[in-house]
């Protein structure tokens, strides 16, 4: 399956990067929670897609503990039926401990996403006959404080660096996937689709990101979807 072997390529690519202070905690879950992550692209992965979303990176309650895209751990268990193990980063975080399904912290942008996936589509297998979800960078960066620090903020060294295997792994899914539209979460994951398929012809926007700190998410994030999507000629 083409996605495992990008999953897996860019896995091993980004584990050789190294990252300066602020940095202290760099979590690589599709290393430790490679089981999740990979039944995640067994399931829901197959190709062709119509659609694919992409995030920026995990969240410290979602993707980080679960190996799931914005894996909110009870909607990634209850309505996509995965439930692994899920070991322990290299070097872990006293603030940031991951606990795998046992989390009991919800990643609201996850819950936010899952949530409108469900009440959309019903089914996952509905959802994921058309959509695909996948984060252009699969780190999570972690500051002594326990502080979240996203890929954009990274020194330009540290990012341009970052920035090559992600940009490859992800020409590589298009490729496998051949999506229509390619939609970020987020201006950054467009800004990136954007700068890495710039020789293909392909519908590339954003959508809102369902982050509880932008204040427009705050007001029925669902509702801004659908009609951003529409604004795509992507029906849900």
């Amino acid at each position: 399956m083409e996605v495992l072997h990008i999953s897996r390529w860019l896995a091993e690519e980004v584990e050789k990067l190294r990252f300066a202070p602020p940095v202290t905690h760099v979590y690589n879950p599709l290393i430790y929670a490679k089981t999740s992550h990979e039944d995640y692209l067994r399931r829901f992965g197959s190709a062709p897609k119509e659609v694919l979303l992409i995030g920026m990176n995990p969240g410290p309650w979602g993707m980080a503990q679960t190996g799931v895209p914005f894996g909110d751990v009870t909607l990634v268990r209850e309505w996509m039926g995965l439930e692994t193990d899920v070991g322990k980063p290299k070097r872990e975080h006293p603030k940031r401990s991951v606990e795998g399904f046992a989390c009991a912290r919800s990643e609201v942008s996850g819950t936010r996403l899952w949530s409108w996936a469900r009440d959309r589509f019903g089914s996952a297998d509905q959802f994921f006959r058309r959509f695909f979800v996948w984060n252009y960078c699969p780190l999570a960066f972690l500051e002594e404080s326990g502080r979240n620090r996203t890929p954009d903020k990274l020194p330009a060294n540290e990012r341009e660096a970052l920035f090559l295997p992600c940009d490859e792994a992800l020409r590589r899914l298009v490729r496998a996937l051949d999506p229509q539209k390619i939609i970020g979460i987020g201006k950054f994951a467009e800004k990136r689709a954007s700068a890495a398929l710039r020789d293909r012809d392909l519908t590339i926007g954003h959508m809102l990101h369902p982050s509880p700190a932008s204040p427009a998410a705050n007001r029925n994030w669902a509702d801004a979807a659908d009609a951003t999507l529409a604004q795509y000629e992507i029906s849900v």
